[in-house]
């Protein structure tokens, strides 16, 4: 059983399949070889292993130097903070400036809920006549 992987695959040596499909770092197919000429490989040009799809049979691994491995980390960490997090709510509340003492508190308490629940909470108030 492979160790969990990173944020961004298995980096490195530690390559825990025999045979792979490595891809160079121009993004051309290599073809599967076995991980002995895979590591071979890597250390003549200088380069990185990164496993790629790991349900894939058998393994893609990517060639990468470390300049483009710490591009994708970037690529990677910009799509997972634009998509929106699962469980995660926000709730809007709109009141006018004139509303009642009464009303009021009555929201307030509603917002306290909101927020222990670690729902995100945004109130707009509207101007009164």
């Amino acid at each position: 059983e492979p160790k969990r992987k990173a944020a961004f695959g298995s980096i490195g040596r530690r390559i825990p399949y025999r045979i792979l499909h490595v891809i160079n770092q121009d993004g051309e197919s290599l073809g599967h070889m076995h991980r002995a000429e895979a590591l071979k490989l890597m250390d003549q040009h200088g380069l990185k292993l990164v496993l790629l799809r790991e349900n894939a049979e058998p393994p893609v691994y990517r060639l990468m130097s470390g300049q483009q491995i710490h591009e994708e980390q970037l690529k990677r960490a910009e799509k997972k903070k634009a998509s929106p997090k699962p469980g995660l709510y926000i709730k809007e509340l709109s009141f006018s400036s004139a509303i009642a003492k009464n009303d009021l508190e009555t929201k307030t308490k509603q917002i306290a809920q909101w927020i222990e629940k670690k729902h995100h909470v945004k109130v707009t108030i509207r101007q009164a006549k």
